[in-house]
């Protein structure tokens, strides 16, 4: 009689586990102005550190409603996803200890990866982007650059199109075998055009192929009945869609990076 067949172990994505892993909390990241939990999350075997943010611990803002930030970081994955680029960590929408909340694979920055510095030049040098004057000292500034880094150049896409309020450098996560991640998309998809980025070296200059071809096919998964819309259309609303379709628009339109609009400060404060 012949031995049964071995039906290989199923293999548990890093969605699933996220998902429906068991989370257990470990700590607090005490620096985040909302909840931030350190937890493990374990699922069949398999085992992984994630940040999840409870909506209870989301404190209110003026400019967004009450309770959202949570959503928001889930549609920034998503699109993230349909650009290919992979530049947001694994993120879900699930239930946890202190209730429903954003949950996201944890990830180990690579601490040698310099993509900003302070440097006393007028101009940047070769491989850095200029992004602005920033105040050192009593009467003293240097100016403040990033890397000339087509993995930044990618996120400055992303957060163009997400419509970024707040891309710190504590938000850029430089990982292993060369991958940048963007971390921290609760303050995004304003129906109002609200982009503060630290990425602004590439502003007004022409879109790289890529790049247009990526805008296209986000403009395909925009469209209504779409993946993309259909899945954007459970966590943000019919504006909000609206508007990133607008925003995707504009930038095929006139095939450059955006610029500064002028009607409030373009950089995030503290820009760290």
């Amino acid at each position: 009689m012949p031995a049964p067949e071995r039906i290989p172990p199923r293999s548990v994505t890093t969605a699933e586990l996220l998902a429906k892993g068991e989370l257990k909390v470990r700590g607090r990241i005490r620096e985040a102005s909302n909840a931030v939990l350190y937890c493990s999350v374990s699922y069949e075997g398999r085992d992984a550190f994630c940040v999840y943010k409870p909506i209870a611990g989301e404190r209110p803002l003026w400019d967004f409603p009450d309770g959202t930030l949570a959503q928001r970081e889930v549609a920034a994955y998503a699109v993230s996803e349909a650009t290919g680029w992979g530049l947001v960590p694994a993120t879900v929408l699930r239930d946890g200890p202190y209730g429903e909340g954003m949950c996201q694979l944890w990830i180990e920055a690579s601490p040698e990866a310099e993509l900003l510095a302070l440097v006393d030049r007028e101009e940047p040098e070769e491989g850095w982007k200029a992004i602005g004057f920033a105040e050192v000292g009593e009467g003293e500034t240097a100016l403040l650059v990033h890397a000339d880094d087509v993995r930044l150049r990618r996120l400055a896409v992303l957060d163009a199109v997400i419509n970024n309020a707040d891309r710190k450098g504590g938000h850029l996560l430089p990982a292993g075998e060369g991958q940048l991640y963007g971390i921290d998309h609760g303050v995004t998809f304003n129906a109002e055009n609200k982009l503060r980025t630290l990425l602004w070296g590439w502003a007004g200059e022409s879109l790289p192929p890529e790049a247009v071809e990526v805008l296209a096919s986000l403009r395909d998964g925009l469209a209504p009945g779409a993946p993309l819309a259909t899945r954007l259309a459970e966590l943000i609303t019919a504006a909000e869609i609206d508007a990133t379709r607008a925003r995707v628009d504009a930038m095929l339109t006139s095939g450059k990076h955006p610029e500064p609009s002028g009607e409030w400060p373009a950089i995030p404060w503290p820009p760290v």
